[in-house]
């Protein structure tokens, strides 16, 4: 019968490999721990490898939460309420969600929004105005846009 073995590794390799995992993109402690499990490390070296990277800086919630915010708001244009959703899905404290939010510009957040806005508009084929602005609405909630801008400018677009 043949044992597959699965690789192990020592406290340092695993340290080693999670310093450049981390260097390599932010990440936050929830992922490391994920790593870490797969790589069948035990909870006790785990809790090691973390204080370490949390100690050298490689690991930083606050870091983390405004590196997400910012790429996540500039590439796929999330509104506030998806930013916030997907942060809290990582266990990232409040506070570093509101620090990372206040990081976006008023100013620029309504522009990102208003552009999104009329580009998806644009591209929605349907001919019924309700169902456009239905699928306009139901776009834009679902990238996690307040509902208050989201039915203004639908109301702003289509009456």
């Amino acid at each position: 019968m043949l044992m597959h073995s699965k690789k192990t590794y020592t406290v340092q390799e695993a340290t080693r490999k999670l310093e450049h995992y981390c260097a390599y993109q932010e990440r936050c402690h929830q992922e490391v721990r994920k790593k870490l499990e797969s790589l069948h490390m035990i909870p006790d070296a785990i809790d090691v490898i973390i204080v370490h990277l949390l100690e050298h800086n490689f690991l930083n919630e606050e870091r983390f939460a405004k590196t997400f915010v910012s790429g996540k708001f500039k590439i796929k244009a999330w509104g506030r309420r998806r930013l916030t959703y997907e942060l809290k899905k990582k266990d990232i404290s409040k506070v570093n969600i509101n620090q990372a939010l206040a990081e976006i510009d008023n100013t620029e957040y309504i522009e990102v929004f208003n552009d999104l806005a009329e580009k998806k508009s644009n591209l929605i084929t349907e001919t019924n105005i309700y169902k456009k602005k239905r699928k306009l609405i139901d776009y834009l909630l679902y990238r996690g846009w307040e509902t208050h801008l989201v039915y203004e400018k639908a109301k702003e677009l289509f009456g």
